[in-house]
C-alpha cells in the first residue's frame, strides 16, 4: 500500500473529546490483524505479520495506531512480563482483567468480583476517591505446564 494514503473517512474519538481519528488503510489494516489475533500482541509482533501480509506501514506508524486505539478504548493495553507494551482486541466491554501466560502469551479475561470489592475498600479506608486499578496475573498457562512437567520448556 502507498504510504502517503489519504483518510478514508473520520470516526469520532470517545476518550479524545470527540477529536475525529483519520481512518487510513493502515489503520483498517492494524485494526483487522487484532481482530484475527486471540492473544496480546507487542507491536513489533504485529508490525512483522502485517509486513508478511505485504501490508505497508511503518513500524512508528504501527505504534500510533496502536496507541491510537488504546487511548479510545478499542484495545486493550498492558505490559507483559518483560515490562513491553502488549495490545489486544478484548471481547469483554467494561473492566476485567487478564491471566496471562509468560511463556506462549495466551491471555485469558477474567471478572475478579473480590478484586473489586477490595479495591474500594481499601481505597476507602486511606481516602482515595476515584479510583481505578489494575491486576494482571502472570503464569503458565496449561499447555505450558504439560510441557514443562515433560522437560519440553
Amino acid at each position: 500500500m502507498p504510504t502517503g494514503v489519504k483518510a478514508d473517512s473520520a470516526a469520532p474519538s470517545p476518550a479524545g473529546g470527540g477529536k475525529e481519528q483519520r481512518v487510513t488503510k493502515q489503520r483498517k489494516a492494524v485494526s483487522a490483524a487484532l481482530d484475527r489475533l486471540d492473544d496480546f500482541v507487542s507491536t513489533q509482533e504485529l508490525y512483522r505479520i502485517l509486513q508478511n501480509q505485504g501490508v505497508s506501514v511503518s513500524l512508528a506508524t504501527a505504534y500510533r495506531i496502536l496507541q491510537s486505539l488504546a487511548d479510545e478504548g478499542l484495545v486493550d493495553v498492558l505490559r507483559n512480563g518483560d515490562g513491553e507494551a502488549v495490545y489486544r482486541r478484548c471481547a469483554v466491554t467494561g473492566h476485567h482483567h487478564h491471566l496471562l501466560c509468560r511463556n506462549c502469551g495466551k491471555a485469558v479475561e477474567v471478572e475478579a468480583p473480590a478484586v473489586e470489592t477490595w479495591a474500594v475498600r481499601t481505597a476507602s479506608e486511606h481516602g482515595f476517591t476515584e479510583v481505578d486499578h489494575t491486576v494482571e496475573i502472570f503464569g503458565l498457562c496449561p499447555d505450558c505446564t504439560a510441557l514443562k512437567a515433560a522437560g519440553k520448556l
